[in-house]
């Protein structure tokens, strides 16, 4: 956040800002469903990025499925990030936690371009047959998290929380429609507005793109 306002002509650094953070109050905590629910008969895959050195873009890229909250219900987000450049590459709402969303994302995404490795938990939506055929006809290689251990896909984890602290949370939102719009606004913040401390205060389309 420092360096975002300092772009912007503010003087201030990060003991600054995070004082005014604190003195704001600007943390939550929040209730994360578990989304995951495994179909035994479905094909797992061994986790493949323990120890591997994340050097390029579209080296590897994730997904993961987390929920929004609306007034009365829920809708379910999907999306694919890059994990080198952390771009948020592809995304899909839906009502239900059936596959077909995941699917429509996927498939979107692998006709402009392609990765050697995809990384998932071991959820219905990521093992079923459409979406790893997809992986499989694009000879993608196809790495799955350990059980219980969400920190195999940590760089989604965070993408989560960001959206969510500096989006969702501070709407309130109660039509299907108004949870896409405001998601659509966020993706462009952030891979093209919010500086990343991780990428050299770059933003993830910078780093993606190769835009200096």
């Amino acid at each position: 956040m420092a360096s975002f306002l300092q772009k912007d002509g503010y003087i201030i650094g990060r003991k600054k800002a995070r004082s005014i953070y604190e003195i704001l109050g600007l943390e939550a905590i929040y209730p994360k469903p578990n989304l995951s629910w495994a179909n035994e008969k479905n094909k797992k895959y061994p986790y493949l990025l323990r120890g591997v050195e994340i050097v390029k873009c579209d080296q590897v890229w994730s997904s993961d499925i987390t929920y929004i909250r609306l007034c009365g219900g829920y809708v379910y987000l999907m999306v694919i990030m890059d994990w080198f450049s952390r771009y948020v590459l592809d995304w899909e709402l839906s009502t239900s936690l059936e596959s077909d969303f995941c699917i429509v994302a996927l498939n979107r995404l692998l006709r402009q371009r392609t990765c050697e490795i995809f990384n998932t938990d071991m959820g219905s939506q990521f093992t079923c047959h459409a979406f790893i055929n997809l992986l499989l006809q694009s000879k993608i290689m196809i790495s799955m998290d350990g059980k219980g251990r969400c920190l195999d896909n940590i760089f989604v984890e965070r993408l989560w929380r960001s959206l969510k602290y500096e989006c969702i949370y501070l709407l309130s939102l109660s039509k299907v429609k108004e949870a896409w719009e405001e998601i659509k606004k966020y993706w462009y913040f952030y891979n093209n507005v919010r500086p990343h401390q991780s990428l050299g205060y770059k933003t993830p389309a910078e780093v993606y793109f190769g835009k200096k």
